[in-house]
Formats: structure tokens, C-alpha cells, sequence
């Protein structure tokens, strides 16, 4: 009985995370569309509604599982941008999709169940392991040299210094989520939760967690690129998060090699698709440039950059042909010493 319940909020989680995603990812095309105030509407519901069941979804599944799959927003934004305002998704971005989708799919496959946590008092006994006091405080310390310290010396100029500090406190906020959506079941279940002080030790923490993750993450957007911005947190973010689950909730210690290889398998597949997708998303690289460049490259590589052949064979191209075939002889003629290059 036990098991099965696992499995259907398992099943829960995952679709809540899925469904997350979607309303994200749509929501960043109703924001660009953003021309009529109904859009705009539609722009708030769309996030609201995503981050409501992004919530719902660490209540259900376990962290390991909803955190990367929050890379979908990405790809569905990207997919949706292609056919609703004409932004070319070029063949590294198709790949970047197509990886990233495959990633995903690895990780559902074999992502690990977490120890049973069922009500607020097991949660607190969580968060009193030694191990997670060891990590958080590690985590604070880190935090506060970086935004007082580094920050203000090397933060307009190291990507990494706010791109850290809002991933390692969403470390945190996560963990507080996932209390919170303990607290929530329980208060549905009519049980008194809101006279248990960790209730609001939880509540506000995420406040102080998520407020300072925005600010962080506004600052690198501000002075950063987005396409770099954008995988890099991922990546960040992803990591600690899957650290601090791991420290939390035991999630590695009973799964089999197997499953460890495929979880992080799927994660760095995630990750080299959303690479893809960002880093090369201003390059104009289609499936139709791949047979010119394969030619080109083989011209290189046989020490000729056009063949007489495809001069004849390409009329509105003959005159380009014969210039640069003019120059390669005219090279070769200066190689050689001839004056009658000259």
C-alpha cells in the first residue's frame, strides 16, 4: 500500500513539474507577444499558475526529479517562439530540444525515491541531521562572504559571483518547499500545523530564500547576457539542489548503479542540450548550410576551394567561382616565385 502511494504521487509530481513547465514556458512568449493588455493578463496567469504547480510538485515528487526537469520551460519557450513570433530556431537549437527532451526522459526513468516524509515532526528531524546543519551553515557562510565580500569587488565582472549566490540559497528554498507542501497536506488533513512553529521558521525562511535568489539572479541578468546567464544557473542551481536533496532525503543511498549512472546521464544530457539551445541561438546554421560546408571543408582539405566542376554546375555562382579560382592560381604563382603573377 505504501509503495503504491508512493508511486501515484510520484506519478503527481511528475506531471505537476511537466505541467509547470508548460504554463512557464508559455508565459514567456505571451510576456514578448505582450502588444494587447488581455496578453499581458494572460502573461500573469500563465506564471502564476506555472509556479503554483511547480510548488505543488515538490510537495509530491521528489527534488532530484523536479528541478531538472525545469529545463522544459526553456524548451518550450523556444519552440513556442518559433511558430508564434517568428524566431528561427536553427539546427543547434533543434538538437538543444531533442537533447534536452531525451535528457529528461532518462532522468524520469531512473530517478530515485525519496525516504518517506510524512508529517512536520519528520521533517524536523530532517533538518536537525547533522549532515543538512553542516551543509546549510556551509551554504550561509558561502552566501554572505560573496554577497559582502566578493559581490561588491568582482560581481560586475565574474558571472559566477550572483549566479552562486542564488543557486546555493535555492538550495535552500527548495528544502523549504518541500516542508511547506508537508505542512499544506497535513493542514488539508485537517491536523493543527499552524501551531507548529516549524510551519513558520519554514515560511520564512522561503520568503528570505526566494527574495534574495530574484535579487541575485535580476543583478546577473541586468549586466549579463541571457544566453549565458541562462545555462549556467541552470547548471548551478540543478547541482546544488540535487546536493542538498541528496544530504536531506537519503535519495542515493538505495538506489543501484544503474539507476545512479542514468540519473546523471539524463542531467548532463540536459545540460549539453540547453548549451546547444542558448550558446549558439544567434547563429544562422541550418540543415541546408550542412552539404555546402561538408563540400567546402572537403575543397579545403584537397587543397582547392572550388572545383571548375561546380562553377559550370552553378550559373548564378560562375563569376564568384572563376574569381576565387583566379586567386588560388595567383597564389600559387607568388608561392612559386612567378613574376607573371604580378
Amino acid at each position: 500500500m505504501s509503495q503504491t502511494r508512493g508511486r501515484y504521487d510520484f506519478c503527481i509530481g511528475l506531471v505537476l513539474a511537466m505541467s509547470s513547465s508548460i504554463f512557464i514556458g508559455g508565459s514567456f512568449i505571451l510576456k514578448k507577444k505582450g502588444l494587447l493588455r488581455l496578453a499581458r493578463k494572460g502573461s500573469m496567469r500563465a506564471v502564476g499558475a506555472g509556479e503554483v504547480a511547480n510548488f505543488a510538485a515538490y510537495a509530491f515528487a521528489p527534488a532530484t526529479l523536479v528541478t531538472p526537469l525545469g529545463a522544459l520551460s526553456v524548451l518550450v519557450s523556444a519552440i513556442l517562439s518559433s511558430f508564434f513570433l517568428n524566431e528561427k530556431l536553427n539546427l543547434h537549437g533543434k538538437i538543444g530540444c531533442l537533447l534536452s527532451i531525451l535528457g529528461s526522459t532518462v532522468m524520469v526513468i531512473h530517478a530515485p525515491q525519496e525516504e518517506e516524509v510524512e508529517t512536520l515532526s519528520e521533517m524536523s528531524h530532517k533538518l536537525g541531521d547533522p549532515g543538512f546543519v553542516v551543509f546549510a551553515t556551509l551554504v550561509v557562510i558561502v552566501s554572505l562572504i560573496l554577497i559582502f565580500v566578493v559581490g561588491p569587488r568582482h560581481g560586475q565582472t565574474n558571472i559566477l559571483v550572483y549566479i552562486t549566490i542564488c543557486s546555493v540559497i535555492g538550495a535552500l528554498s527548495v528544502s523549504c518547499v518541500k516542508g511547506l507542501g508537508i505542512a499544506i497536506k497535513e493542514l488539508l488533513a485537517g491536523k493543527p500545523v499552524l501551531k507548529h512553529p516549524l510551519s513558520w521558521i519554514l515560511l520564512l525562511s522561503l520568503i528570505v530564500c526566494v527574495s534574495t535568489q530574484i535579487n541575485y539572479l535580476n543583478r546577473a541578468l541586468d549586466i549579463f547576457n541571457t544566453s549565458i546567464v541562462t545555462p549556467i544557473y541552470y547548471v548551478i542551481f540543478t547541482t546544488s539542489v540535487l546536493t542538498c536533496s541528496a544530504i536531506l532525503f537519503k535519495e542515493w543511498q538505495h538506489m543501484a548503479a544503474d539507476d545512479i549512472i542514468g540519473t546523471f546521464s539524463g542531467f548532463l544530457t540536459i545540460i549539453v542540450g540547453i548549451f546547444l539551445l542558448h550558446a549558439f541561438k544567434d547563429v544562422n546554421f541550418t540543415l541546408a548550410n550542412l552539404p555546402v560546408s561538408l563540400r567546402k571543408d572537403d575543397r579545403e582539405a584537397n587543397g582547392t576551394l572550388l572545383s571548375t566542376y561546380d562553377c559550370f554546375n552553378h550559373e548564378e555562382e560562375s563569376s564568384a567561382c572563376l574569381g576565387e579560382i583566379q586567386s588560388t592560381e595567383s597564389l600559387s604563382a607568388r608561392r612559386n616565385g612567378s613574376l607573371s603573377a604580378f
